[in-house]
């Protein structure tokens, strides 16, 4: 086989932010792709056949590039590049990495990080109906506020709606001690810390007391309908069908919705429907309507919970692929017992 050596130019100021403290990020990219790096001065040698050489020249060229727009270069960063380098996706890294949707009251740039969450925030800005599905971690919520903040900051929208279903692990409004604030702010307390994070206490109580901010349970949408807002309905796997159907209906003119869920941490009761899952096979043909499906590749939490996601979606649908299996041969066992 014949061996492809490279120089790859990095300048002194961006050395440690792209190799990472003691080389980690360049030992990780040495393993993954499979090529042989050399520090030398001003840079690495890359070493191997064409397709890691190349590869690796793609991921040190957009962590170099992603470090010089000033961003500190983290470990899921290193990741994404990698596996974007082995699927050839040049470029993807730094298009997403280019669309700020809004900066924190700390100044932080909040952005989509993986391609399924740029895909995700511009199905957001083009369609009035977004349902955002995907595993813990992959900024469903996050990314959605941040989009509806943005909103109603420069006007497009005059209020914000913030609901959730207040039922999870069997625990009814009804029965819980203390007044109506008291019970729901348990259920929306992570809608309330990415709001304070994004806008501020002062700023998001001012417009709270106000009425442009609305955070409530998702009963409290009956009978309501909801013009010029931008409402997110989140945990939407804990919805009925019959939920569902009464939020959707509720959306009147100059308003966007996302609703955000995941299927795999459901709270109903077995033997009733997700209004999230029905949702997808009755809308998902309708016009203005998008579904973006979010993966373990798109979680931006610790490596680990990316790990961990992964690991139970292998196992849930190993799982779903016996059960099948299970159901066709009982299936066919019922039919020829009935002599059918």
């Amino acid at each position: 086989m014949t061996l492809e050596e490279r120089i790859f130019d990095i300048p002194s100021e961006h050395e440690q932010n792209v190799c990472g403290e003691f080389d980690v990020y360049l030992k990780k990219i040495e393993r993954s792709i499979g090529v042989s790096i050399l520090s030398r001065d001003g840079g690495i040698k890359l070493i191997g056949n064409e397709g890691q050489v190349q590869s690796a020249k793609q991921v040190f060229f957009e962590l170099l590039e992603l470090s010089r727009r000033g961003n500190r270069i983290t470990e899921q960063n290193v990741d994404y590049a990698i596996s974007l380098a082995m699927e050839n996706k040049k470029g993807a890294l730094l298009m997403v990495d280019g669309d700020t949707i809004c900066h924190t009251i700390s100044g932080k740039a909040i952005k989509p990080k993986t391609l399924g969450q740029k895909q995700y925030v511009d199905a957001i800005r083009k369609d009035m109906v977004v349902f955002g599905t995907g595993p813990a971690g992959t900024g469903k919520t996050y990314l959605a506020m941040a989009m509806a903040i943005t909103a109603f900051k420069s006007n497009e929208v005059e209020r914000i709606i913030l609901t959730r279903p207040a039922i999870e692990a069997g625990e009814k409004l009804g029965f819980l001690p203390g007044d109506l604030q008291s019970k729901v702010d348990p259920y929306l307390r992570p809608l309330y810390d990415a709001l304070y994070q994004i806008m501020g206490a002062d700023s998001f109580q001012k417009n709270m007391e106000k009425g442009l901010i609305d955070v409530a349970p998702l009963a409290y949408m009956r009978g309501r309908t909801l013009d010029n807002a931008f409402i997110i309905l989140d945990e939407a796997q804990n919805t009925t069908q019959a939920q569902m159907k009464m939020f959707l209906t509720r959306i009147g003119f100059c308003s966007k919705v996302v609703v955000t869920g995941d299927g795999s941490q459901k709270d109903l009761s077995p033997d009733v429907k997700s209004g999230l899952e029905v949702a997808e096979k009755v809308l998902g043909k309708v016009e203005g309507i998008t579904f973006c499906k979010l993966t373990s590749q798109d979680v931006v939490r610790h490596p680990l919970v990316q790990k961990i996601v992964t690991a139970y979606e292998e196992y849930e649908s190993k799982t779903a692929r016996r059960k099948d299996s299970y159901d066709i041969k009982h299936r066919k066992r019922v039919r020829s017992a009935s002599g059918t």
